[in-house]
């Protein structure tokens, strides 16, 4: 018991000291010359426009169906009312952003995870690097910045897609009109409920382009091992996404009552 003990603490300090190594890789290699911005192009287009319909309709429905679960409890104390203000301030401080990571964790990470442990084990990286070729910045570069930079754009528009559902939703069981259901939504809104949400996107989006392309870029050999990357980048991607907001969420109140 205690040799395995051992032998997963070891295994842990291991990983977490190949996570570091990899991300020192990753920042120099961000600064060197030679940047492929084409590929980088290509990635946003990949990360952002393919997941748009996905992320679109997750939106979507998050808002009708947070304001019809609402809306007979806001009766019961009959503050109808307040349901708009309500769901946009649940979506688009916490709900949100949370829900959108961990559905491009699912798909996102693990398509770079796949992508990048199949080039892997077909040896098309160790075919770059005799060419001469720096895989690092061409593959995994400019995958974690397009995700970083699409993560935050595919949750704003998720957010403002929830609010409309949140008024489709609305109008199933009543009738509002669009122009004082969003006056209601945004005028509850503040600076310290948009701000800190938007930066923790890009934490999000961070996350999920590191480890996959570090699951992907440090997959063993064999075709099974596709598999088990892609499958590992997910888990802990979104692990890593639980764990983001909870530091945002603490950091968020300390300042927020400081």
């Amino acid at each position: 018991m205690e040799q395995e003990a051992k032998f997963s603490w070891s295994s842990i300090f291991e990983e977490a000291g190949n996570q570091v190594g990899f991300m020192g890789s990753f920042v120099r290699n961000m600064f060197r010359g030679g940047f492929e911005g084409n590929e980088l192009i290509r990635q946003c287009y990949n990360i952002g426009y393919k997941s748009f319909s996905l992320t679109a309709i997750t939106g979507l429905i998050l808002g009708m169906v947070m304001t019809l679960q609402s809306i007979p409890t806001m009766k019961q104390f009959g503050a109808v009312s307040f349901v708009p203000a309500m769901v946009s301030i649940s979506v688009i401080r916490e709900i949100g952003p949370v829900i959108i990571a961990l559905i491009c964790s699912g798909k996102i990470a693990s398509s770079i995870g796949a992508e990048l442990g199949s080039m892997k084990v077909t040896e098309q990286i160790d075919a770059m690097e005799v060419s001469g070729a720096n895989p690092i910045q061409y593959l995994v570069v400019t995958r974690i910045i397009a995700c970083t930079f699409m993560i935050p754009l595919l949750t704003l528009m998720a957010d403002a897609l929830a609010l409309l559902g949140g008024y489709i939703g609305a109008n199933l069981g009543g009738h509002i009109s669009l122009l004082l259901y969003f006056n209601k939504a945004i005028a509850s809104l503040q600076f310290s409920d948009i701000f800190p949400a938007t930066i923790k996107t890009i934490f999000f989006g961070f996350a999920i382009g590191f480890i996959g392309c570090y699951k992907g870029y440090n997959s063993n050999r064999g075709t099974e091992s596709v598999g088990v990357a892609a499958n590992s980048a997910v888990v802990n991607a979104s692990l890593w996404i639980i764990v983001l907001d909870g530091i945002a969420v603490q950091l968020t109140s300390i300042f927020a009552y400081s």
